[in-house]
């Protein structure tokens, strides 16, 4: 893929004011379609933009304007810039962390050295923007203000995204696998009891504890009473007959 122009509409549009080059060669120059390079001559395409000569920038020569003028098929070439401008680099190192937070970094690495330990440092400094040495003092507890660092989470205090936390923990803990893999090591045991253990452990009490609350309560269970003798609709009509007898 060739080189194209600074600002390509820019350069088209000074190409289609001020030379005799075909729209296909203005177009292949400036990364253009054919199409689009007859409606910026239209006035269609490019409305108040600017043109900006190529010859002035040095992106074109005019003996190279010239040669695409007498040969409508030949293709222009971009010139050679006559400075070298050195690619900019950027330098890894520490988040940039703005002033008013900085303040909040010993709270932030707490709370990741007690969170999340299987971070490693490197880590911990891009997250929060800090130092080695400041992470060692805060986990081996000789930091200045130790006694004035209270853990809080780095998200809630600004100092990075819940993302790059994420992701930063995901890697930590792939690591992680990939070491004891490699060693040999095994498993971690789970840490979460099964769900009969926990919840049936709510629904069903065992045999002995029991015990031990009717020993505590004593027994709470209500009494069986003994069955009353329930006198039935003969002798009731009868008891009425001789009452009535009675009377009289």
């Amino acid at each position: 893929m060739s080189e194209k122009p600074l600002m390509p509409k820019a350069t088209a549009v000074w190409l289609v004011d001020n030379t005799a080059l075909t729209f296909k060669q203005i177009g292949e120059f400036c990364g253009l379609h054919e199409l689009e390079v007859k409606g910026i001559a239209d006035g269609e395409v490019a409305q108040g933009i600017k043109g900006l000569d190529p010859i002035a920038s040095g992106q074109l020569t005019r003996e190279e304007i010239e040669r695409g003028e007498k040969d409508p098929n030949y293709r222009l070439k971009l010139a050679k810039p006559k400075v070298n401008v050195p690619i900019t680099r950027v330098r890894k190192g520490p988040k940039y962390t703005p002033l008013s937070r900085r303040q909040d970094r010993p709270d932030a690495i707490a709370w990741l050295l007690r969170n999340h330990p299987e971070l490693s440092d490197s880590q911990i400094m891009k997250l929060v923007g800090t130092t080695k040495p400041t992470i060692e003092s805060i986990r081996n507890r000789t930091h200045w203000n130790i006694a004035n660092i209270k853990p809080r989470d780095p998200v809630t205090l600004g100092l990075c995204s819940q993302l790059e936390l994420d992701m930063a923990v995901r890697k930590a803990a792939e690591r992680a696998e990939r070491l004891r893999r490699k060693t040999g090591a095994p498993e971690p045991e789970e840490t979460l009891k099964p769900a009969e253990e926990t919840v049936g452990g709510l629904t069903h009490s065992r045999p002995e504890e029991e015990e031990k609350a009717q020993d505590v309560f004593g027994d709470m269970s209500v009494p069986k009473t003994e069955e009353e003798d329930v006198p039935d609709a003969e002798s009731v009509f009868a008891g009425l007959k001789d009452l009535k007898r009675d009377e009289d």
